[in-house]
């Protein structure tokens, strides 16, 4: 789901007036229309009805300093106002809620040691792994059915909640569409403080250790920026620009390790270059190595070797470019025994397709040199274009858009076995061996695949098994473009010696639930004898690992009385999963990007008394 808050792209470039005079209604029936009312499904451009959901504040951030930014250049303010007004129905937001909820005047510090439990990052350690062991998480099997809200807190303005929080020393951090970070007391939900970004941020965040004796909190928003912010004060250490092109953009968490910060960085290019007019495509993904005292630029290492050149003309004459793509989505996960680092790539964007896309890459952590790669689906050149009714900027060898939205999984297995596990959008998990440059190991089968379907956000693992959630959202074929409410989803935990499929749960219909899919694509979190799994249907729900019974569930689709007094709701879960740390458990809730429920809740569980 690499382009859910970046695909109103197609939106702003298809709406964007030719003249301050032209008339809101004209323009969208001239230039949004063939996108947002198709019947399509797979044009990944959200409906008229999924628009209207979001703010006015939502679509005027995205046109002026956002991903779409570069869109509206030229364009006064009322222009902006006007398209943001035409899309969402709304006019403007001026309440401010950044002095609700604040924690008490005093109150400093880490309220707990910082090498306590703790949930750093996208996968709770380098191997991304995303299982927290029982120390840390403090919540056993036969606690969950017990589990009941404490607090929640809401994002002003937004539809979407799609930010993984990270917690530690008693602090919980979280960005979000409003384009800011909070810090948040993480028993009370409380604010301690709030920095204001350029951008959305998208990625979790990472907490970072500095030679001053201070910590630091690092994250990456959808303009490539990368920032470092003192973790107890809020003050701004440094940012980067880590990638100059017009269209990329950070969306996993970075990673830390001995000083270096290092950072996947991905675009949307693969919408923005559906236009017949655009030079379709000139961005390559990267991996970027950054001082952490500093921000410098150690090293950054392109997944496509290959500079991209003039390839051909489309059929208006406009010069086309490639190789393209291989966009880094997840956070790069870390060897240390053999100091190198694995990411996982995109789709091609252009022709010619390059053999570095829809893969596993490794790199050398101290120079960034590719030590070797292996792809998963081969030929899977793609834009948004080769759904749309205008397939002019289509690449001519035409993939099926099944690239990695994950992080791989570093594993050592009891006997001693190191695997590289992964999931891919094609329906397929993929083990590989990391210590002979990726050999494939074993590959099986869990969806059907798709451009929403397989596994999509992320998978966890401990030594013995990975466990991957199926997406595969379908849509009612009456061209309504409404989800399917029993099609999709299911959950499976495979051996990871084997991958044979050792535990299984089916899909759970939604009945006459409106708005509503069985998918299941947020990302999987995994404690001991347990592993939770968030649904585009709203609901999050617990099983147990040994024989898959359901252990706890929770609707999350509902209004919320918040700390911070924001009016907020759940809806659709998708993307971040959840955080489990020192007895309780935290979770996004509010994804209407694929027409499931909008929602702008952050969700804190504690274990209730029996």
């Amino acid at each position: 789901m690499k382009l859910s808050a970046a695909i109103a792209v197609v939106l702003i470039w298809s709406c964007l007036p030719a003249t301050a005079q032209q008339g809101g209604a004209a323009l969208y029936a001239q230039r949004c229309a063939q996108c947002h009312d198709s019947s399509n499904t797979d044009i990944r451009a959200p409906s008229r009805t999924a628009l209207q959901s979001k703010s006015f504040d939502e679509v005027l951030g995205a046109i002026t300093t956002g991903a779409m930014s570069s869109f509206a250049q030229g364009l006064s303010n009322d222009e902006r106002a006007a398209i943001a007004s035409l899309v969402t129905g709304k006019a403007a937001s001026h309440a401010s809620t950044d002095s609700a909820g604040q924690c008490a005047q005093g109150e400093t510090g880490f309220p707990q040691p910082i090498d306590g439990p703790r949930w750093n990052g996208w996968g709770a350690d380098l191997n991304n792994s995303r299982f927290q062991p029982a120390a840390m998480a403090g919540l056993a099997p036969d606690q969950v059915p017990r589990l009941r809200l404490k607090w929640a807190f809401g994002f002003p303005g937004m539809s979407t909640a799609n930010a993984q929080p990270t917690v530690i020393g008693g602090l919980l951090f979280v960005g979000g569409g409003d384009r800011k970070v909070h810090a948040l007391d993480a028993k009370t939900g409380c604010t301690r403080w709030v920095f204001p970004t350029d951008a959305p941020v998208r990625a979790a965040i990472s907490l970072i250790p500095m030679d001053n004796g201070q910590s630091a909190i690092v994250f990456g928003d959808v303009l490539a920026n990368v920032y470092a912010v003192n973790a107890t004060t809020g003050a701004l250490i440094w940012k980067s620009r880590v990638e100059d092109h017009l269209a990329a953009r950070i969306t996993g968490a970075p990673t830390f390790y001995s000083g270096v910060i290092y950072v996947g960085v991905s675009s949307i290019e693969e919408a923005t270059g559906s236009r017949p007019t655009y030079q379709c495509c000139t961005f390559r993904g990267s991996v970027v190595a950054l001082k952490a005292e500093t921000g410098a630029q150690i090293w950054k290492s392109y997944t496509i070797p290959e500079a991209p050149h003039p390839t051909r003309t489309n059929a208006i004459g406009t010069q086309l470019f490639g190789p393209a793509g291989a966009s880094v989505w997840s956070a790069p996960t870390i060897d240390v025994q053999r100091r190198a680092l694995y990411v996982a790539t995109s789709n091609s964007y252009a022709d010619p397709a390059t053999d570095t896309s829809d893969a596993i890459l490794a790199f050398d952590l101290a120079t960034g040199r590719m030590l070797w790669h292996q792809q998963a689906t081969p030929k899977d050149s793609f834009v948004v274009a080769c759904f749309g009714t205008d397939q002019t900027n289509c690449p001519q060898d035409r993939g099926p858009d099944h690239d990695f939205g994950q992080s791989p999984i570093l594993v050592t297995l009891r006997d001693g076995q190191r695997v590289l596990v992964i999931g891919q959008k094609s329906g397929v998990v993929h083990a590989l061996d990391p210590d002979h440059e990726g050999k494939i190991l074993w590959q099986t089968r869990i969806g059907q695949g798709g451009p929403l379907g397989g596994t999509e956000w992320g998978s966890a693992a401990d030594q013995e098994r990975i466990y991957v959630a199926n997406s595969d959202v379908r849509f009612l074929r009456d061209g309504s473009r409404r989800l399917n409410s029993s099609e999709g989803g299911g959950l499976f935990g495979l051996d990871l010696a084997t991958g044979k499929i050792a535990m299984q749960v089916a899909p759970v219909a939604c009945g006459d639930r409106p708005q509503c899919s069985p998918a299941l694509s947020a990302a999987i979190t995994l404690v001991p004898g347990v592993v939770f799994s968030g649904g585009v249907s709203g609901f999050l729900r617990a099983y147990a690992t040994d024989d898959a019974r359901l252990l706890w569930e929770i609707d999350t689709a509902r209004d919320y009385t918040t700390v911070n007094g924001v009016p907020a709701r759940g809806g659709a879960m998708d993307g971040p999963g959840a955080v489990v740390v020192d007895g309780m458990l935290y979770v996004n809730s509010g994804y209407a990007q694929w027409g499931g429920l909008p929602g702008n809740v952050l969700l804190a569980f504690e274990v209730g008394i029996p």
